[in-house]
C-alpha cells in the first residue's frame, strides 16, 4: 500500500528545520573575536609610522605594547567572570565599543602617554574581554555535541582576524598614514557592536531551548555575585587541583613557543640568516593559513579522541619541529617550508583539548572563569619566551639555543599533558561563590 502524501513529506520537513540559534551565537562570537585579532596585531604596523612622525623610538612604543599584552592576559579569567555576573552580551558589546573609542581617539594623539593609556591599557584591557575566555564560555553553555569544534572555530578566528586585517591596514598606513589605519579598526569595531548585541544570548533557555545535543532545556543557575570574588575563588579553586597546574604549566609552554618565539623573533631570526623581512613576514602569514585548519581539525577530533593524547601528540611534534628549525632557517628553503606547515597546523591547536580538559575537571559553569586563569598562564609563557629570546640573540648572536630550548620544553609539555585527568572521569568542583 502506498503510503500517504503527507506522511511522505513528513521526513523533508524534518530536514529543513531552522539551525540551532547556537550557531548564531558562534556567529557573533566569532566576528568579534575576528575584530579583537585585528586590533591585537595593529601595533606591528604602527611603529615605523610613529617613529618618523613623533621620533618615538622602538622600545618607547614597544612599552605600550607591552602593556597591552600584560592586560591582555590578566583580564581574561576577570572578564569569564564578568559574563557570569552582566552577561555576555553586555560584556561584549561593551568591550567592543571600548575598543572603538580607544583607536577612534589615537587618531588624534600628539604624545607618547596617550599611546600608552589608549592602546596599553584601555585596548588591552577590552580586548581581553574577547580572548580565548569568550570562546570556552560559549562552547560550554550552547553545545553538549560538537563542543570541541566550536572552540576550534572560535579559536581560528584570530589566525584569521590578522589575515584579514594586516595585508589591508599595512597598505593603508602606506598609502594614506596611520591615521587611516587606526579609524578602519575603530570602524570595524564600531560594526560589530550592534551585531554582538543583536545576536548573542546568555543561554539556550533564554530561547526555551536545551544546549546543541542536549535534550533538556537548562535552567539558568543562580545569579552570580561579586565578579572579583568569583575570580580569586576560581583561581583558589584550581591552585587546589593537580589538574589546574598540570593544565596551567603546559599552557604557558604553548604560549612561550608560539606568540612569545616564534611570532616575535622569528622575523628578525630569518633575518639574521639573509631572508628579507617581507619574506619572513610571509612565513608568519603562512603559519596563520595553516592554523585556521590545524586548530579547526583539533576541535573535530576532540570530540572523539582522548584529550590528553591530542595534548601530548600536539606538543610533542611542536618540540620536535622546533628542534629542526635551526638546522633549516636560512640553508634549506623545503627544509623551512615543512617547518611552517607543521608549526602552523599546531599553533593553536591546543586550545580545544586544553578547553575540553578544564571542563572536565571544572564543570561546565566554572570552566570559563578557571579556564581565563590558564590563559593568563599562556600569555605570562608568552611575554617571558619574548624576553628570554631576545636576551640569547643578544648574548649569543643567534636563536639557536633559543629554538633548541623552546623544542625541549615542549616535549616536557607532552609528558605533562599525559598527567591531565582523563576523559570522562571529572574530578568535583567545589563550590564557588555566587
Amino acid at each position: 500500500m502506498a503510503p500517504d502524501r503527507a506522511d511522505a513529506r513528513e521526513p523533508v520537513g524534518e530536514l529543513r528545520r531552522p539551525p540551532h540559534y547556537a550557531w548564531l551565537v558562534v556567529a557573533a562570537a566569532f566576528a568579534a573575536l575576528l575584530v579583537a585579532s585585528g586590533v591585537r596585531a595593529t601595533p606591528t604596523i604602527l611603529i615605523g609610522p610613529l617613529d618618523e612622525e613623533f621620533g618615538w623610538r622602538v622600545d618607547q612604543v614597544s612599552l605600550a605594547i607591552s602593556i597591552n599584552l600584560v592586560l591582555f592576559g590578566l583580564m581574561a579569567p576577570f572578564s569569564a567572570a564578568l559574563m557570569e555576573r552582566f552577561g555576555v552580551r553586555r560584556v561584549v558589546s561593551v568591550a567592543l565599543a571600548a575598543v572603538a573609542a580607544g583607536s577612534a581617539a589615537t587618531v588624534a594623539m600628539s604624545a607618547l602617554w596617550q599611546l600608552t593609556l589608549l592602546w596599553g591599557v584601555v585596548i588591552g584591557a577590552a580586548t581581553g574581554c574577547l580572548s580565548s575566555p569568550l570562546a570556552a564560555v560559549v562552547a560550554t553553555r550552547w553545545f553538549v555535541e560538537r563542543r570541541g569544534l566550536v572552540t576550534g572555530l572560535l579559536s581560528a578566528a584570530y589566525a584569521t582576524g590578522q589575515l584579514i586585517f594586516l595585508p589591508f591596514l599595512a597598505l593603508l598606513a602606506r598609502d594614506a598614514g596611520w591615521r587611516w589605519a587606526s579609524a578602519a579598526v575603530a570602524l570595524s569595531a564600531a560594526l560589530a557592536v550592534p551585531l554582538a548585541y543583536a545576536l548573542i544570548r546568555e543561554r539556550p533557555a533564554d530561547r526555551g531551548l536545551p544546549p546543541y545535543g542536549g535534550d533538556e532545556v537548562e535552567p539558568p543557575p543562580a545569579a552570580a555575585g561579586n565578579p572579583f570574588a568569583a575570580t580569586a575563588a576560581a583561581l583558589v579553586l584550581g591552585a587546589r587541583s593537580r589538574a589546574f597546574w598540570l593544565l596551567a604549566g603546559t599552557f604557558f609552554i604553548c604560549g612561550a613557543t608560539t606568540v612569545g618565539l616564534i611570532g616575535t623573533h622569528l622575523i628578525p631570526a630569518a633575518h639574521d640568516h639573509g631572508i628579507g623581512e617581507v619574506q619572513a613576514a610571509g612565513l608568519l602569514a603562512v603559519i596563520g593559513v595553516f592554523d585556521i585548519l590545524g586548530v579547526t581539525a583539533s576541535g573535530w577530533l576532540t570530540d572523539r579522541w582522548d584529550a590528553r593524547q591530542l595534548l601530548f601528540a600536539f606538543y610533542a611534534l611542536r618540540g620536535l619541529s622546533l628542534f629542526f628549525l635551526p638546522f633549516v632557517i636560512g640553508s634549506s628553503d623545503a627544509g623551512l617550508i615543512a617547518f611552517v606547515v607543521v608549526f602552523g597546523l599546531d599553533w593553536v591547536a591546543t586550545v580545544p583539548p586544553t578547553v575540553a580538559l578544564t571542563v572536565e575537571a571544572f564543570g561546565r559553569e566554572r570552566a570559563g572563569v578557571v579556564f581565563g586563569w590558564i590563559f593568563a598562564a599562556h600569555q605570562l609563557g608568552a611575554a617571558a619566551a619574548a624576553w628570554a629570546a631576545g636576551a640569547v640573540r643578544n648574548a649569543s648572536d643567534g636563536y639557536e639555543v633559543a629554538f633548541m630550548a623552546a623544542g625541549l620544553l615542549g616535549v616536557v609539555a607532552a609528558l605533562l599533558a599525559l598527567g591531565i585527568v582523563s576523559r570522562g572521569r571529572p574530578r568535583p568542583a567545589a563550590a564557588l561563590p555566587m
